[in-house]
């Protein structure tokens, strides 16, 4: 069975590795392998894959950097980014979305809810045809470079950033509640919590400016004009 799509894993620990690439390649996925943050940076410029499995604790280079790294990386601007981590605390989790995660995996790791979880975000990925460019105000957001220009000056947002912005500045003025924003970016069988759209807008106010989402008490947030 031939899949199109190309996955990098990385962690430290050789066993973990197989494993994974083991349960991918029999789905069909090219699979590549890396050790370290930087491993993988110079890895993913080569092959420019679809998603990166990264772990969080790891020599040389942890999966937190290694994360910024990639989100400012135009070879891995279309790459989703999905850490593997048995970290629970919460300080970890919002360190990972605040470096540009899309999505968490807890080890141990269960083949089943490993290829579903994949599968579902690859979907999206495949489904990703929409208009290229959404002009609200004076921002201009470029789905094909996944870039947001505020009067002609770029500002990078992580992917999850930049669908949750685009969600909401296709409707202004739409109020979106947080079980919507939930399904629409992250999707049904992605494991978050209400905290995480939290984190995202207030990631967005702080790169595109306070004055564009308005949070509307105990229903959502909105776009405002």
């Amino acid at each position: 069975m031939e899949n199109p799509y190309k996955i990098l894993v990385v962690d430290d620990e050789n066993d973990i590795l197989e494993f994974i690439e083991y349960n991918l390649k029999k789905e069909g996925y090219e699979v590549f392998l890396a050790h370290n943050g930087q491993e993988a940076l110079e890895v993913g410029r080569k092959v420019k894959p679809d998603m990166v499995l990264l772990d969080v604790m790891m020599p040389v280079m942890d999966g937190i950097e290694a994360c910024k790294q990639m989100k400012a990386d135009k070879d891995f601007a279309k790459s989703f980014i999905v850490f593997l981590t048995a970290r629970a605390e919460e300080y970890s989790e919002i360190a990972g979305f605040n470096a540009g995660a899309d999505d968490y995996i807890s080890k141990p790791i269960k083949p089943r809810v490993l290829l579903s979880r994949l599968s579902a975000i690859l979907r999206r990925k495949h489904k990703e045809v929409v208009e290229s460019k959404l002009k609200v105000g004076d921002l201009v957001i470029d789905r094909e470079q996944f870039m947001v220009y505020k009067k002609d000056v770029k500002i990078q947002l992580a992917r999850k950033e930049f669908e949750l912005l685009f969600l909401l500045a296709g409707k202004p003025g739409k109020v979106f509640t947080r079980s919507y924003i939930l399904e629409k970016v992250w999707g049904d069988e992605v494991l978050v919590v209400d905290r995480t759209i939290d984190v995202h807008i207030r990631k967005i106010r702080e790169k595109i400016g306070d004055d564009y989402i308005g949070t509307v008490k105990g229903v959502g947030y909105k776009f405002e004009l």
